[in-house]
């Protein structure tokens, strides 16, 4: 959509969408004007914002292969899915387990769109999607989709990437999220990436002033605020590091070059 102007119903492209610049740093197309002013003057900000993005991708491939295989887990629960980007979670995970069902969610109309027409399910397993927000932790856990989907007394694997950045302090996230985390049963995982300023501050603090110029919600948080995130559920080896230091497929690279910080914990 970047050489057109002209968004599906329900799209305002006057205002900047996190998952709509999200593409626009991972090469997409599925953006517009606003998202593309947004998104490049943040990596004005920080300049490997793109990088940044892709380390962001593969923790999702990691922890959700190591959520079926390691933890026997073969239900998720997504949400702020983002516009879709192949290899998709449920592909990674029914890669490992071709049974694992799991639903999307995110507020975006665009991921609706995309996310209706790609995210095909193997058919021993399910894939769904629900337009919701997370500020609304009720209308996700009660969405009949949902609930015809995941068995919420069996444990599920929930992923948080990249979403809780979208909420200030005096939302709650934290709130919302031991709402989620007491919905889930025991041997849940939660799977968390969160930005932050704890390795460059200068440029962590340009990026969030460029996101809010333009209108966007952006809160980037220290080590310690991201790990209540978990409350008292166990955290995975090797705990809350850097995304790019969470069993990585490969060492060699720079653990701080990510400014994100990431874990998985289960819930006891």
């Amino acid at each position: 959509m970047a050489g057109s102007e002209t968004p599906p119903p329900g799209v305002n492209i006057n205002v900047p969408h996190s998952a709509r610049i999200y593409d626009y740093w991972l090469g997409g197309k599925d953006n517009f004007n606003i998202d593309r002013q947004v998104g490049e003057a943040m990596i004005q900000a920080i300049p490997s914002l793109r990088y940044m993005a892709g380390e962001n991708r593969k923790f999702v491939h990691r922890a959700a292969r190591d959520i079926v295989a390691k933890e026997g887990i073969t239900q998720f629960l997504d949400i702020g899915t983002g516009i879709p980007t192949r290899p998709n979670l449920h592909e990674i995970a029914q890669g490992v387990d071709p049974s694992t069902r799991v639903v999307y969610v995110d507020n975006d109309p665009i991921v609706l769109v995309h996310a209706r027409a790609l995210m095909r399910s193997t058919a021993e397993g399910r894939s769904e999607y629900i337009s919701a927000d997370i500020r609304d932790v009720s209308s996700i856990l009660n969405e009949p989709a949902l609930l015809d989907t995941l068995d919420l007394t069996k444990p599920v694997g929930l992923t948080l990437i990249a979403i809780l950045m979208l909420l200030a302090d005096e939302d709650d996230p934290w709130g919302k999220v031991d709402a989620l985390r007491d919905a889930l049963p025991s041997g849940s995982c939660l799977a968390i990436t969160h930005p932050t300023g704890d390795f460059n501050r200068a440029e962590m603090d340009a990026a969030v002033t460029a996101a809010n110029a333009g209108g966007l919600t952006l809160v980037d948080r220290g080590k310690d605020d991201v790990a209540r995130f978990f409350g008292d559920w166990e955290m995975l080896d090797p705990g809350l590091v850097p995304v790019s230091a969470w069993r990585p497929e490969d060492p060699s690279v720079d653990p701080k070059a990510a400014y994100y910080w990431a874990g998985v914990a289960r819930k006891p």
